[in-house]
């Protein structure tokens, strides 16, 4: 019975450009840092089909460590205020910690409430191995590199053995939106307001925060994430990129955002994206 790595072969003979990268759900991206351009991989899965990344885990900072022991000190010290002791002396403080957890437990919703959605969700996945995402700066080299049985997060993917069966330099080719020029990023915002590249900006934060799951890098997920300023900043970009009544609104809520918070919040965001990456050649 013929495997599914088989048949995945069978189906990319003789194919090239986009119609192998189509075939094989992968896609050609290219990443422009301030330490140069380089060239990877992306696929979009579920995330019940992906086993995420391995992150080699940090050495423990020895001032986190202390503060960290401070905090167990401090709690363990009992303090009382007058309105706890009062509330002592009416015979209510177990009644009230008792509504308090309930109301708490009502407000916050079950993490198994989303596990279905999430199990459901397409992800991103770059070419990436125990964090860090190999990067290439040039066709032959990433060829050479798909080719090697070299161990990396895509190497799980059902099309992968047929990808590199096929795959020729001449093949990667990304398409203009698979063309990422992050190092732009932080001198566009710097020039202020009226000089903003609305599609530099927006295919800036959509790479980022692929690259912040993929990649699993905490702070550029929490800098990016729902409700923070650079969240909000990409929410007035696409507003006024939108163009009629939307982009008018949108264009205002942008006047109002400080272009030296918005550069040094990207300056922070692609300076971890940077020290994420394993430039190969």
């Amino acid at each position: 019975m013929a495997s599914q790595s088989d048949e995945s072969e069978k189906s990319v003979a003789g194919l090239s450009g986009q119609r192998l990268w189509d075939e094989v759900r992968i896609e050609p991206v290219e990443i422009a840092l301030p330490g140069g351009v380089g060239l990877t991989l992306r696929a979009f899965r579920k995330s019940s089909e992906l086993t995420p990344t391995e992150v080699e885990a940090e050495e423990e900072d020895l001032f986190d460590a202390r503060k960290r022991g401070a905090a167990v000190d401090d709690e363990e010290e009992v303090i009382v205020d007058d309105e706890f002791q009062a509330l002592l002396a009416e015979g209510d403080a177990d009644q009230k910690v008792d509504e308090d957890a309930k109301a708490t437990a009502e407000e916050e919703p079950d993490p198994a409430d989303f596990e279905d959605d999430a199990a459901d969700e397409d992800v991103p996945m770059f070419l990436s191995h125990k964090g860090k995402l190999l990067a290439f700066k040039s066709p032959e080299s990433l060829v050479s590199f798909i080719r090697s049985g070299a161990p990396h997060d895509l190497a799980q993917l059902d099309s992968w053995a047929a990808l590199a069966e096929q795959v020729q330099s001449t093949d990667i080719d990304p398409s203009e939106d698979d063309r990422y020029e992050l190092d732009l990023v932080v001198e566009n915002l710097r020039g202020g307001h009226d000089t903003w590249d609305l599609p530099l900006l927006i295919a800036a934060g959509e790479v980022a925060r692929d690259l912040g799951y993929a990649l699993r890098l905490k702070p550029v997920i929490l800098a990016l994430s729902p409700g923070s300023p650079l969240d909000d900043l990409d929410d007035s970009l696409r507003s006024a990129e939108t163009g009629g009544m939307g982009g008018f609104f949108g264009r205002r809520k942008l006047k109002k955002i400080g272009a030296q918070q918005a550069s040094l919040g990207w300056r922070s965001v692609i300076g971890k994206i940077s020290a994420a990456v394993d430039w190969r050649d």
